[in-house]
């Protein structure tokens, strides 16, 4: 059964079995306003816990999206680079940007989980 945690930055990661699906949540798109090129990261690349990603950038801005935990990158999502609107149509679902295996599941419990997300963005209003 996956599981869904969250980040300050407004990353999600859906793991399931040491691998997690990462994107950007529904709030981040909604504040990014009509996104019009994704950059994604190279398969094998490895990263640490908040490390630089990928970029996203819409009509408003450009934006780093950071790895929510270590690991390698297994998959991207290429869909992306030629429909980068589909972020907006379902950021947190065929809107993922790339698949990650986790070096270190210890890592997921320094994120929010739906609940304490929902928390947090109510800070923010």
């Amino acid at each position: 059964m996956s599981q869904t945690f969250y980040t300050k930055d407004h990353e999600y990661i859906r793991v399931d079995d040491g691998l997690g699906v990462v994107g950007v949540t529904e709030y981040a798109q909604k504040v990014l306003g009509d996104v019009v090129f994704v950059e994604l990261p190279a398969i094998g690349a490895s990263f640490t816990r908040k490390d630089e990603a990928a970029v996203v950038e819409s009509v408003k801005a450009a934006s780093e999206v950071y790895a929510p935990v270590s690991g390698d990158v297994e998959a991207v999502n290429h869909a992306l680079e030629t429909e980068p609107g589909v972020v907006n149509e379902d950021a947190e679902g065929r809107g993922w940007f790339f698949r990650i295996r986790i070096k270190d599941e210890s890592e997921l419990g320094e994120l929010m989980d739906a609940d304490g997300y929902q928390a947090y963005l109510q800070t923010l209003e």
